[in-house]
């Protein structure tokens, strides 16, 4: 009988067997002509630079329309964008900022490289940032909130921006991975006080490398306008410095990019709301794998990432880097994800380093999601053919019952 059972088995690509899929998902950066021609533009200009914007000004004013603000201001990378932010906002070395764990680096550095101090609240099981975790991490030296858009599903802004309000807190929106996506029908970053953008090459709009901060409130838009252009002022001359500033300023060549690939995002954005209906439907039908359920009032999410966890029927016999092994030799192309910040030791060692102390936060869901449960797809996969999401969907089926 068990002999019977193991032939009813998959052959493993692992083990030698035939894998699922051989061919390559959609490749990224998607470009066309008109990334051509708008460089070009650039380059006959003679103005490449951030001195003299032209196209910068348009970009702006189209990211900032897309995401219902009234100000943007693009810099040349996302972890700038959100230490500008963090100055604009009032944060000074010393002070504490509330963060989720489980998140890119740039979160807690961006808030070190200025002297705050990281603290690192939990997440729920959507792995976003938990209010009531929030709460409960609020000292007296608490100056800001960071709430992550992880994978580009908002963060609970509704809730979020009431504990803000109510210890008079800054409220930041870390929304790198989700340009285009929505709360409660609004477009996120400047539903808290400023929210900050990475235009980084594997994100959904790109530039290769840049950034976006965005405001609804014109003091807190003007100081980091000032902040990343030299201490200027809006309408100041030119040798005018009214605060010490750094030159983080866009290029027009990056604008330009920028541009071309606003022009295709919401059809792009389409496409990967489609794939992931398509992809949920597959994995909900099966034992061993949960998709993730995220609150109502995320009227859109932005689909950069695909995460989905294995269930304990799995993780109680298998590692999550055995999985992971099996699934890429089916020629899925899934990740393992973060490992959470509150074990990072360049974190932990440079807050040792400011403080005096060392600190240690417990965050038990991101801690176990990350170690046990989390698998991620890149946001180019949700590009692809209705085939392209079944053969995912085969390669995950096909090692679920190798377990079986």
């Amino acid at each position: 009988m068990k002999g019977d059972l193991q032939l009813n088995k998959p052959y493993l690509a692992a083990d030698g067997g035939i894998p699922v899929r051989t061919q390559p998902f959609a490749e990224w950066p998607i470009y066309s002509e008109l990334e051509e021609k708008l460089v070009l533009e650039v380059v006959r200009s003679g103005n490449w630079g951030g001195v003299s914007p032209d196209k910068i000004m348009l970009f702006e004013e189209q990211f900032a329309a897309l995401h219902d603000a009234r100000y943007a201001i693009s810099v040349n990378n996302g972890t700038i964008a959100l230490s500008i932010a963090l100055l604009a906002a009032g944060v000074d070395a010393g002070d504490e900022v509330i963060m989720p764990p489980y998140t890119f680096i740039a979160t807690a550095s961006a808030a070190l490289l200025i002297g705050a101090i990281p603290v690192f609240a939990d997440v729920d099981e959507s792995m976003l940032l938990d209010p009531e975790c929030v709460e409960a991490a609020i000292t007296s030296s608490t100056k800001a909130i960071i709430a992550v858009h992880l994978a580009g599903a908002p963060a609970n802004m509704t809730h979020l921006k009431e504990i803000a309000d109510r210890h008079g807190l800054a409220l930041i929106e870390d929304a790198a991975q989700a340009v285009g996506a929505k709360w409660e029908g609004r477009g996120i970053g400047a539903i808290g006080d400023l929210g900050t953008f990475s235009l980084q090459s594997s994100k959904n709009l790109n530039s290769g490398e840049g950034g976006v901060i965005l405001s609804n409130d014109e003091a807190l838009a003007d100081h980091a306008w000032s902040l990343h252009n030299c201490g200027r002022l809006r309408n100041g001359k030119w040798y005018q410095h009214e605060i010490i500033g750094w030159n983080f300023r866009f290029s027009e060549i990056q604008a330009a990019l920028a541009l071309a690939q606003l022009s295709r995002l919401e059809d792009q954005m389409v496409i990967r709301e489609q794939r992931v209906k398509q992809l949920n439907d597959r994995l909900n039908a099966m034992e061993g794998i949960r998709t993730l359920a995220y609150d109502s009032r995320i009227t859109r999410h932005a689909n950069h990432l695909y995460l989905f966890k294995l269930d304990s029927v799995i993780t109680d016999q298998v590692t999550k880097g055995d999985f992971i092994r099996k699934l890429n030799a089916e020629g899925i192309p899934v990740t393992e994800g973060y490992v959470p910040l509150n074990a990072n030791a360049a974190i932990i060692n440079r807050t040792q380093e400011l403080l005096g102390e060392e600190r240690r936060y417990s965050c038990p869901i991101a801690e176990r999601a990350a170690d046990k449960e989390v698998l991620w797809l890149y946001q180019n996969v949700l590009l692809g053919s209705e085939s392209d999401i079944e053969d995912i969907a085969a390669g995950i089926e096909k090692v679920i019952r190798s377990y079986q």
